[in-house]
């Protein structure tokens, strides 16, 4: 990991960086959101750099570490009232638009590839067919919150599919760590994410990701302040 050339952390550092913006936005910027997200965030990177996650031989167990902070935190929002009204908050065009994300992910995972870190199987040449959900989500976000041609339905199965697409690939990803239950990528096993800065992907915007669609689907669903075509 140390050949690999300096512009691919950089690009993933920025793309982090912008996750955590766009997805403070769309909390319009709540203190306690930003300093969990940042603290996460530099204590993550602090065992990544210490070497926590990335031998080979204890990746795969220590890999929970890395998404259950935030995943379980994520989760706990939709079972408790004060969780739910803090989704229900959310700029739900931001949660949109915060897709785009994905895009640069997508070209972050081919370069990975290319210098063997991870199996093919996770880029967009492989069976990663995510970057079509950062592709669309400026169209959704036109079409449905500027444009208003879209009813709810319409991004609901959005961004279901947006959920889909992302398991996809993190089964992908889990099942080509080294060790354990590998089960392809023998040749290329997944490495990237025990290293800094790629072990924020599992750790920060998959989980952040995830979140923005499934919030964006409640929202859909109950919030009937959501002014779309037809909607009722």
């Amino acid at each position: 990991m140390e050949n690999l050339p300096l512009y691919i952390a950089a690009t993933f550092g920025i793309t982090v960086l912008l996750t955590i913006w766009l997805f403070s936005s769309a909390t319009h910027f709540a203190k306690p959101m930003l300093v969990f997200l940042i603290v996460l965030t530099l204590a993550q990177s602090a065992l990544g750099l210490s070497g926590f996650y990335n031998n080979v031989n204890t990746m795969t167990a220590r890999f929970p570490m890395l998404v259950i902070p935030l995943t379980v935190f994520c989760t706990a929002l939709f079972l408790t009232a004060k969780g739910r009204t803090f989704i229900d908050s959310l700029n739900i065009k931001t949660l949109t638009i915060l897709h785009i994300i994905r895009i640069p992910v997508e070209i972050i995972l081919l370069w990975l590839f290319v210098h063997q870190a991870i199996p093919q199987a996770m880029t967009f040449e492989g069976e990663n067919f995510d970057i079509l959900s950062g592709l669309t989500a400026p169209v959704i976000y036109y079409l449905g919150f500027i444009k208003k041609q879209l009813n709810k339905t319409v991004l609901i199965i959005w961004n279901v599919t947006c959920i889909l697409l992302l398991l996809n690939v993190v089964v992908s990803a889990v099942l080509s760590l080294p060790a354990r239950f590998q089960n392809f990528g023998f040749e290329q096993p997944n490495i990237a994410v025990g290293y800094f800065p790629f072990l924020l992907l599992p750790a920060i915007l998959v989980p952040l990701v995830l979140f923005a669609n499934a919030a964006s689907i409640r929202q859909l669903i109950y919030n009937k302040s959501i002014n779309l075509k037809n909607s009722k």
